[in-house]
């Protein structure tokens, strides 16, 4: 969940003595985290990246052809009162007399949809250029490319661009939310905590500083629509309608807010809906009050499989059980809490709206977004359960800011239907349940004053207990022990005293195989550049075929649309962090992990044990004395070849064998399993997450290598006094011949003394034939008891002749020694 710092700031007291603490978003987050809102990152947010820093204004003293381009002109620009800088333009709109936007040497643009660009001294066609006139696209304001930006004659010359454009920005919280924490799904539930743990620490009450019930004052529209509710899923229900509003582009400051926390701005009452979602935690939805027929607004159950078109004109089939916003002519037009119709909704011509503020069945709404697969933001807090108690001053607030944004005018009444109020639950909490959960002996004013801070009301107070009554934006509090973590969280986790230290020592146990051969198989990959990431095991199904997922297991009640199956393979999560690291100028990886596949067979659930690499770009720096070597397919081979060293694996093969991610692809089977595959990523797969250049992917059956591996028995053998004896043999073969074929052929002679075989040269063309390949292979001999003979060696090598002749229709074209 994102939370924006500034945002934040609205509802937080500005107290003197806490000044320092508030005005600190890097404290703000330890608070966050100390409360059990664990801040994951902090990420700086600039509504124009960069912050336009090095860009400023300035004024075209001249502007002549260029002397040996007929499209540029060179133009002297000043930048400040004494200095004039020869900037080389290929605008047409470029002229005299003009003030435009420079970016100067030393300052970096981020151009809209393409990759950062460093402006530097440059020579255009003989001609100096000392900066760059920029274009709306070229700075990241727009998406205009059609000359550069042409600023009012009154502007002053050498001002930042960054005060002419109003640049914004904030720090955003990356919070892991648990899902127990409903409350705090919303920047005033964030503020309640920090303003609970600033009251305990500091002894001195703060409270949020909350717009409810502000500014709200009722209108004399006499207009109003009818609502009735038919279904008991459908506990409190408010609306009101608000006519002669026009729609348009929301300002600036509410632009921004829903900008820092990644939402895109819509029209301004969509917008304002969106932005209440995410201060109260309360979702609201507009309807196009022309589109309500009948007047009247009915919540409902339709029967089973009735059509309902939604938001993105989609079709969709509705459960019995969905809960539905319908006209008075029983028409659909939104499932409740989950997602609107596509005719009802907030169009650029609608001037009337009505305003829905509800609580529905928390069930319910999880069984309908799970059936029809819309994860969105207000079905997640209704499926976790929303504060009924603010179901209408969240709807005051919104129409207030409404009516304010828009020019709307309120109807005179506002419609609430709750006619069976929630019984608010009460808990007792014991001070010896207290201390021995905690293992603190807290006093009684202190869990008081923590537990009224939090919005818990104090019902009854006894010589040993404590009754309260738990707030509706708490559901998730039944018991007792619930209580008790909300003092300890306030009070600081790290708080709990411990009154003796413990000291355990692990069990001296000898590494286990799989432990031992890990560790090798990484020593050697850091060894050469690997980088370990550990992804996600849930993934997106739109990243699968058909086929894939028909084995694959899904996850029921996702955490999000694009979180909703378990993977069935390693390459889509690893394309996601080559991608991330692609998007911040890392153009070379290599990247390695240890992770579970998973599947449903026909024995039930099946989990699998992964250990897979991903490369892409150079394997090696350039240098002074050497130039960059680009991955391809044998760098993978390589890397393969030495995994199965590593792990004593000395008898495997490799097959030629595409798949649904990889072309040209691999199978590498050892005693006809496939230990392995190994290929090059799919153009069409790397397109779905933006990556346009080569990856390569490698995919090892970790339990299978181990059960193939030989033992960590080491032998010690001394270095052969006897000389190794070489040979090159140079032939021709069919082009269908592989090299692994060659390979199969030399393994099957068993030659004992014949220690390696490399090949070292490789040509294909015309002088050979064209369904021809030459190949030049160089071998190695050796014998620990005696120097080897020419003879006995030609007599290997004839063997190594005859069976490539016979058997792959080899011609020898050269046998050297």
């Amino acid at each position: 969940m994102k939370i924006s710092y500034k945002w934040l700031m609205d509802y937080l007291p500005g107290d003197v003595s806490i000044k320092n603490i508030i005005e600190n978003p890097i404290k703000i987050g330890d608070i966050l985290t100390q409360v059990g809102l664990e801040v994951e990152q902090i990420e700086h947010f600039e509504s124009i990246k960069g912050n336009l820093e090095g860009v400023v204004t300035g004024y075209v003293v001249s502007c002549t052809k260029h002397p040996d381009a007929d499209k540029l002109k060179v133009t002297e620009v000043q930048v400040s009162e004494d200095k004039i800088l020869n900037i080389v333009c290929g605008a047409p709109n470029v002229a005299a007399g003009q003030k435009v936007v420079v970016a100067l040497p030393g300052s970096t643009i981020f151009p809209k949809g393409k990759n950062s660009l460093t402006i530097n001294k440059v020579s255009i066609r003989g001609v100096e250029s000392n900066g760059m006139l920029c274009a709306e696209d070229e700075l990241g304001l727009g998406s205009s490319h059609a000359g550069i930006i042409v600023l009012p004659e009154k502007t002053k010359i050498g001002i930042p661009a960054s005060e002419i454009y109003d640049v914004y920005e904030d720090y955003v919280f990356e919070i892991g939310l648990t899902p127990n924490r409903m409350d705090a799904m919303s920047h005033i539930g964030v503020a309640k905590d920090i303003c609970a743990y600033l009251s305990h620490h500091f002894k001195k009450e703060f409270k949020v500083l909350t717009p409810l019930g502000k500014n709200y004052k009722e209108g004399s529209n006499i207009k109003s629509i009818d609502i009735s509710v038919e279904t008991a899923l459908c506990e409190r229900y408010a609306g009101i309608e608000i006519s002669g509003i026009k729609i348009s582009e929301s300002p600036t400051w509410l632009q921004n807010k829903l900008k820092s926390i990644g939402l895109k701005p819509i029209n301004n009452v969509v917008d304002i809906t969106n932005f209440i979602l995410h201060e109260t935690g309360q979702p609201l939805h507009a309807f196009d009050a022309q589109k309500i027929k009948g007047n009247r607004i009915i919540v409902s159950q339709l029967p089973q499989g009735t059509p309902f078109t939604i938001l993105d004109g989609s079709e969709i089939k509705l459960d019995s059980n969905d809960i539905m916003i319908c006209d008075g002519e029983k028409n659909p037009l939104c499932v409740a809490g989950i997602i609107g119709g596509a005719h009802s909704g907030v169009q650029p011509q609608t001037t009337e709206i009505f305003l829905e503020s509800a609580v529905f069945n928390a069930s319910a709404i999880r069984r309908s977004l799970v059936n029809h697969g819309q994860r969105t933001d207000a079905a997640i807090r209704f499926e976790k359960g929303v504060n009924i108690e603010n179901t209408v001053a969240v709807l005051k607030r919104a129409a207030a800011l409404i009516q304010e944004i828009t020019g709307g005018q309120l109807s005179k009444d506002l419609t609430d239907i709750y006619t069976q109020p929630r019984i608010p639950h009460e808990i007792t909490l014991s001070n010896f349940y207290l201390k021995k959960i905690s293992g603190k002996n807290y006093h009684a004013e202190t869990v008081k004053n923590i537990l009224r801070a939090l919005n818990f009301k104090i019902i009854k107070e006894g010589a040993d207990d404590l009754c309260v009554q738990v707030p509706f934006s708490n559901p998730d509090i039944q018991l007792p022990v619930d209580i008790i973590e909300e003092i300890m969280r306030i009070d600081g986790l790290d708080q709990v005293e411990i009154p003796t230290a413990i000291t355990m020592s692990p069990a001296l146990e000898k590494n286990s195989v799989a432990d031992h051969r890990k560790h090798q198989i990484w020593s050697w990959l850091t060894g050469n550049g690997f980088s370990e990431i550990f992804t996600n095991s849930i993934t997106n199904s739109k990243y699968f075929s058909e086929t894939s997922q028909l084995h694959s297991v899904k996850i029921i009640n996702s955490l999000s649309e694009g979180l909703d199956i378990m993977r069935p393979s390693m390459v889509p999560t690893g394309l996601e962090s080559i991608a991330y690291n692609l998007n911040r100028q890392q153009a070379s990886l290599k990247f390695a992990e240890f992770g579970k596949t998973y599947f449903l067979m026909k024995e039930g659930y099946v989990e699998k044990e992964n250990f897979s690499l991903l490369i892409t770009g150079d394997t090696s720096w350039s240098g002074w004395n050497k130039s960059s070597k680009k991955a391809d397919i044998f760098y993978a081979k390589g890397i393969c070849d030495a995994i199965f060293s590593i792990a004593g694996i000395a008898d495997y093969q490799f097959h030629s064998e595409d798949d649904e991610w990889l072309s040209p692809g691999f199978s590498i089977k050892a005693t006809e399993e496939t230990v392995a595959t190994v290929g090059s990523i799919r153009k069409n797969k790397l397109e779905i997450f933006s990556i346009k250049q080569p990856v390569f992917f490698i995919n090892f059956d970790w339990e299978k290598i181990l059960s193939l591996g030989a033992n960590d028995k080491m032998e010690y053998a001394p270095v052969s006094k006897f000389p190794q004896v070489h040979r090159d043999l140079s032939m021709v073969l069919p082009k269908s011949c592989s090299y692994q074929q060659i390979t199969n052929e030399i393994k099957n002679l068993k030659i004992s003394q014949l220690k390696d075989w490399k090949l070292f040269d490789f040509y294909e063309g015309e002088k050979i034939g064209e369904e021809k390949k030459s190949l030049a292979i160089s071998f190695t001999f050796g014998d620990r008891e005696k120097t080897l003979t020419d003879k006995e060696t030609d007599k290997m090598m004839q063997q190594i002749i005859h069976a490539l002749e016979k058997n792959q229709n080899a011609s020898i074209r050269t046998n050297a020694g």
